[in-house]
Formats: C-alpha cells, structure tokens, sequence
C-alpha cells in the first residue's frame, strides 16, 4: 500500500476509531487473488470487543462506499483486534502488558521472561521467576535494550480479581 493511501485511509478512519473509543492500530492491504484485502487494527485500554469491531465495521464499510478511497475494485473489509501474539512495538503495548508475562528478546542477544510490574516513558520493571523453588527477582529493562517483545499466553494463570475473591 502506497503511503499516500495509507495516509489517506488513516485520516479517513480515524475519526470513526475514536468515536468509537478505540485505537488505530494498523491498517494493511493485502491481494487475495482478484481482491484486496483492507485488514483494519484496532484496540483500547480493555480490548476490542466482537460487537464494536462487527459496528466499527459497518460504519467503515459505510464511510468507505462514500468515498473512493478503495478505488474501483473489489476488497473484503476485516475489523480486529491486534491478537494476543502482536508484538509490543509501542508504550502503550507495554502499559497494556501490565501484569502479564512476556518474552523479550533483548538488543544483546539475550533473552528473557517476565511478568511487566510497571512501565515509564524510560524501560519497563519486571518480576524474574525464580527457578527451581528460589524466589521471583526484580529486574529493570530500557526500551533501547528491547529488540523484541511478545505477551506469553497463560493458559492456567489466576487473574488477581480471581486470587481475591
């Protein structure tokens, strides 16, 4: 996708994204045989629901047949949410990451997981497990040590209203 219609979508999406109290994420072109393929990216503070991206989508649709910034041809419209495998590329990938583990793949070659405690405009606190039975350390990462960055899917992991209750 050329950059002026990458600029030209964005500007054009936005506003329906914010009204809808959502982020642009992404937005990617793709072919698909004959077809194009416009995936839309977003996300918020809790996540994109299925009702917001199924309205986000109608109301992209909408605005997009008046226009036409999609040209002529065919194209299938997708609205999502970024996944739970995104890479965190941006701050607020890693506020959201709060609490949850991830794997970094660190500038040095090292690599790392750990549970994000805190996030500041400079690095990223972090909780080490401990292995074999010693006790989880703390550990302070910069983002310019960040090559890489992935939440962890925990699948037996008790949130802490969970924990509470």
């Amino acid at each position: 996708m050329s950059t002026t219609q990458s600029e030209r979508l964005r500007g054009l999406l936005e506003p329906l994204v914010s009204a809808a109290d959502l982020e642009l994420e992404e937005i990617e072109i793709s072919r698909a045989g004959r077809r194009r393929q416009l995936r839309i990216i977003v996300d918020s503070e809790d996540g994109a629901t299925l009702d917001a991206c199924a309205e986000l989508s109608r109301a992209i649709s909408a605005k997009l047949d008046e226009t036409d910034a999609m040209g002529e041809d065919e194209y299938v419209l997708e609205v999502s949410s970024p996944g739970a495998d995104r890479p965190l590329t941006e701050h607020r990938h890693y506020a959201r990451a709060v609490g949850r583990l991830v794997r970094f793949q660190l500038q040095d070659a090292g690599e790392l997981t750990a549970r994000v405690l805190t996030v500041d405009d400079e690095g990223v606190d972090l909780e080490v497990p401990g292995v074999k039975g010693r006790k989880p350390t703390a550990r302070r990462i910069a983002f310019a040590e960040i090559a890489k960055a992935r939440v962890e899917i925990e699948f037996n992991r008790k949130d802490k209203k969970e924990e509470e209750a």
